[in-house]
């Protein structure tokens, strides 16, 4: 889950912009796509008003887009045309930082690999299941089965929550 040299840039313009609108940024991706690219915000409430279950709104998000077009304006670190989506990270939110899954102990997560993990047969570049624990090297996770994985956090290409109704 390193960040690309662009998006370590772009978060650095952006994460000012997104904070004077009193949420604050969740991740961002870049996807160059030809001539026109795609940059989608990912915000979030702030923890204090999360505390009080408040959430992400549509003028949230109408208010970060028209904060950062201003910012990128300015700036303009994208070369030709793209579009700006602002969203919340949703209940199957994808991880940015190895920071973030702390907060999700205990709940189900997916992962992509970049080098399988496994013996034999059985290698995967996937797994999925209970997130145990995480600390600054590796985290601990139980498939549905019961197998247990130790990944290091190095080898994770991307993460995501897996939303399970209640």
């Amino acid at each position: 889950m390193k960040l690309s040299t662009k998006v370590a840039e772009l978060t650095n313009i952006i994460a000012p912009a997104v904070a004077a609108c009193d949420v604050s940024l969740w991740g961002i991706e870049f996807a160059p796509q030809g001539r026109r690219s795609l940059l989608r915000i990912y915000i979030e409430a702030l923890p204090e008003d999360q505390a009080q279950d408040k959430h992400v709104t549509i003028e949230d998000c109408a208010a970060v887009n028209h904060q950062v077009s201003g910012i990128l304006e300015v700036h303009d670190p994208i070369a030709g045309e793209y579009i700006l989506e602002v969203s919340s990270p949703g209940f199957d939110r994808a991880f940015f930082s190895d920071e973030q899954m702390h907060a999700y102990v205990g709940q189900t997560v997916s992962l992509r690999l970049i080098q399988a993990i496994g013996t034999g047969d059985q290698k995967r570049r996937k797994a999925t299941g209970t997130l145990d624990s995480i600390d600054d090297k590796v985290l601990k996770l139980t498939s549905s089965d019961g197998e247990q994985f130790e990944i290091a956090l190095s080898n994770i290409d991307k993460a995501n929550l897996v939303y399970e109704d209640a």
